[in-house]
C-alpha cells in the first residue's frame, strides 16, 4: 500500500532541497554589471546610492540607484506606486544601505533595472 509513498516523499524532499539551494547560492551581481544579464532572472547586489520617490512622475514610482551616483547610476530597482504600501516602511530610508534585488533584470538605454513588486524582491544585505 504505501510502496508509492516513499519514492514521491523522497522526490519531493530532493525537489525542495533543490530549490532552496539553488536560491542560497544565487550569484550576486554586482550593479556595474547587471546590463550583462538583461532578460534573465537575477540578483543584483550593491550601496544604495540614491533612493527617490518620484511622486510626479506616471505611475508614482521610487526607484534605488545603484553603481554609483545619480544621474550616472548603472542600476536601479523600480518599485510602482502602487506596490510602496506593500513594504511597510518608507523606501527611501534604503538610502545608504546594501540591499540585493531579485528579479528579471531588464536594460533600457544606458543601465539594467528590476521592477520590484513585493518584498520578497528586496532583502538587505551584508556586503563586504
Amino acid at each position: 500500500m504505501y510502496k508509492h509513498v516513499i519514492p514521491l516523499f523522497s522526490a519531493v524532499v530532493l525537489a525542495t532541497f533543490t530549490v532552496n539551494a539553488a536560491a542560497d547560492t544565487a550569484e550576486m551581481i554586482p550593479p556595474e554589471n547587471a546590463a550583462r544579464f538583461a532578460g534573465k532572472d537575477g540578483m543584483v547586489c550593491g550601496k544604495v546610492e540614491k533612493a527617490r520617490y518620484a511622486e510626479g512622475s506616471e505611475g508614482q514610482p521610487t526607484f534605488l540607484h545603484m553603481g554609483g551616483t545619480f544621474p550616472r547610476h548603472t542600476f536601479s530597482a523600480r518599485i510602482s506606486g502602487a506596490n510602496r504600501s506593500k513594504f511597510g516602511f518608507p523606501l527611501e530610508t534604503l538610502e545608504g544601505k546594501s540591499v540585493c534585488v531579485i528579479g528579471k533584470i531588464q536594460r533600457d538605454s544606458s543601465r539594467a533595472e528590476i521592477e520590484v513588486s513585493s518584498p520578497a524582491g528586496l532583502k538587505l544585505a551584508n556586503i563586504k
